[in-house]
C-alpha cells in the first residue's frame, strides 16, 4: 500500500447531518450518501484528504428496531445507537468501496479530546489513516457516554476534529442554504451570508433572529466555525442536497 506524507494543509473535515442522511425516519438516503461518496473521491483525486463526520446512527437503530418516536432513556438511546452503526458503516464502506477506497470507523468522546495522552493518540491514529489513503468516518462513541460528557452536536465534535488534524477546511453540510440575516421564510429580501469572520457576534443575532435552521441548530455551527478558527480552519456551511456541492467548494 502506498503511503503518502501527511500534510494539514490539503485536508478536509466533512460533516453530513442527521436531517440529510435519514429519509424522515425511513432509514438512511443511500441515493444521497452515494453522491456525497462521489464527490469526496473526486476530491481525493485532486491530492485533498477528507475525514468524514457522520450522524445518523441513532436514527438508522431506530429505523431498524422499528421505534416511531425517538427513545428518552438514555440506555435506550445507546442501544439505538449501536444497532445504526451497522448499517452506517455498511452503508459507507459499501459507496467508497466503488472508488476502491477503504473507510475507517473512528468513535470519540469528549474525554478522549480532554485527555493529553488520548488526544495525541487520536491525532496520531487519524494521521495514519490519511497516510494510508483510508478515509476516516468519525462519529460520537453514543454506545457509551453520558449526557454530562456528550459533545452535544456532531457540529462540534466535526471542529475539533479540524483542531485535532489541523485541518485547512471545515465543510458542514445541511438542509438548509445556510445562515441568512433575516427569516427567509418571513423576509422575501432576506440576504445569504455569504462571507463573515467566525466569532462574529452579528452572526449570533442573525441565528436568532432568522436562521430557518431554528434557534439551536445554526448557532451550534456558528460555534463550529469559532472552534475551527482556533486552528486557522476555514468553514462552509451550506446545503448539502445540492448536486455535486462539495466538488463546486473546491
Amino acid at each position: 500500500m502506498t503511503r503518502t506524507e501527511f500534510d494539514p494543509g490539503r485536508v478536509w473535515v466533512v460533516k453530513i447531518g442527521s436531517s440529510l442522511l435519514t429519509n424522515a425516519g425511513a432509514g438512511l438516503a443511500v441515493e444521497a450518501v452515494a453522491g456525497w461518496v462521489d464527490d469526496i473521491a473526486w476530491l481525493r483525486a485532486q491530492g485533498v484528504d477528507v475525514v468524514l463526520v457522520s450522524s445518523g446512527a441513532v436514527a438508522e437503530g431506530m429505523a431498524r428496531l422499528g421505534m416511531r418516536e425517538r427513545p428518552t432513556s438514555v440506555h435506550e438511546l445507546q442501544a439505538a445507537a449501536a444497532v445504526g452503526q451497522m448499517g452506517l458503516v455498511q452503508m459507507y464502506e459499501s459507496h467508497f468501496q466503488r472508488h476502491t477506497l477503504h473507510t475507517a470507523q473512528v468513535l470519540l468522546t469528549h474525554d478522549d479530546l480532554r485527555d493529553r495522552e488520548r488526544y495525541l493518540n487520536a491525532r496520531s491514529t487519524l494521521r495514519a489513516l490519511l497516510e494510508l489513503g483510508v478515509v476516516p468516518v468519525v462519529n460520537e462513541n453514543d454506545t457509551v457516554v453520558t449526557d454530562e460528557i456528550r459533545f452535544g452536536d456532531n457540529d462540534t465534535l466535526a471542529a475539533l476534529v479540524a483542531n485535532l488534524i489541523q485541518a485547512s477546511t471545515l465543510l458542514i453540510l445541511t438542509d438548509q442554504e445556510g445562515l441568512f440575516d433575516k427569516n427567509p421564510r418571513d423576509h422575501p429580501d432576506a440576504r445569504l451570508v455569504e462571507k463573515a469572520r467566525a466569532g462574529d457576534q452579528t452572526l449570533v443575532e442573525y441565528a436568532g433572529e432568522g436562521s430557518a435552521l431554528g434557534r439551536g441548530g445554526m448557532i451550534t455551527k456558528l460555534e463550529a466555525a469559532r472552534v475551527a478558527a482556533r486552528s486557522g480552519a476555514s468553514t462552509v456551511i451550506t446545503a448539502g442536497a445540492r448536486e455535486g456541492v462539495i466538488r463546486r467548494l473546491h
